[in-house]
C-alpha cells in the first residue's frame, strides 16, 4: 500500500490531484452495500406495501442519479463522463443487498462514483422505510472491483 496521499501537496494543503498527464482509458468500478432491517419491513418493500412507493425502483433511479452527481458531492473528485450506471437492489430475508458498477472512459477511475451509486440507493432505501423501521444499518459499503488505469484488481484488498 502507497503511503503518499494524491490529495495533499508538498505544504500538507488539500487539492485537487492533476490527472491532465494520465491517458484516457476504459475505467469500469464496482461497489456493493447493504441495508440491515427488520424481515417485516422486507416483507413489506417486496409486496409494495410500503407508503412512499416502490422502494427498489427508486433507489435504484436515486443510486444512477448519485452516481452523476458524485463531483458535486464529494470536493476533490474529477467530473466525469460516465458511460453506464447501474444499479441492482436485490430482497434479503434480513435486509436490502446494493450494487453499482460504473464504467467511463477518462483520466481516472470511477470508484468514488460506483460508491456514492451505493450509498445514495441505500440511503434512499432507508428514508424510504424509516417509517417502519428507525433500526435500520447501512453496513459493508466497499468497492469490490476496479479496472482500468495503473491498477486492476477484483477482490477489494485487505485493509
Amino acid at each position: 500500500m502507497s503511503s503518499a496521499l494524491t490529495h495533499v501537496d508538498a505544504e500538507g494543503q488539500a487539492r485537487m490531484v492533476d490527472v491532465s498527464g494520465k491517458p484516457d482509458t476504459r475505467r469500469i468500478a464496482q461497489a456493493e452495500g447493504f441495508v440491515r432491517m427488520c424481515p417485516e419491513t422486507v416483507a413489506l418493500i417486496r409486496e409494495n406495501g410500503i407508503a412512499k412507493g416502490d422502494v427498489l425502483t427508486v433507489a435504484k433511479v436515486a443510486g444512477i442519479l448519485g452516481a452523476k452527481r458524485t463531483s458535486e458531492l464529494i470536493p476533490m473528485c474529477h467530473p466525469l463522463l460516465l458511460m453506464d450506471v447501474q444499479v441492482h437492489l436485490e430482497t434479503r430475508p434480513d435486509g436490502v443487498s446494493v450494487s453499482a458498477s460504473v464504467t467511463t472512459v477518462g483520466k481516472t477511475g470511477a470508484e468514488m462514483e460506483a460508491l456514492t451509486a451505493v450509498s445514495t440507493a441505500a440511503l434512499t432505501v432507508y428514508d424510504m422505510c424509516k417509517a417502519v423501521d428507525r433500526g435500520m444499518i447501512l453496513e459493508g459499503i466497499r468497492v469490490t472491483k476496479k479496472q482500468g488505469g495503473k491498477s486492476d484488481w477484483s477482490e477489494a484488498p485487505e485493509t
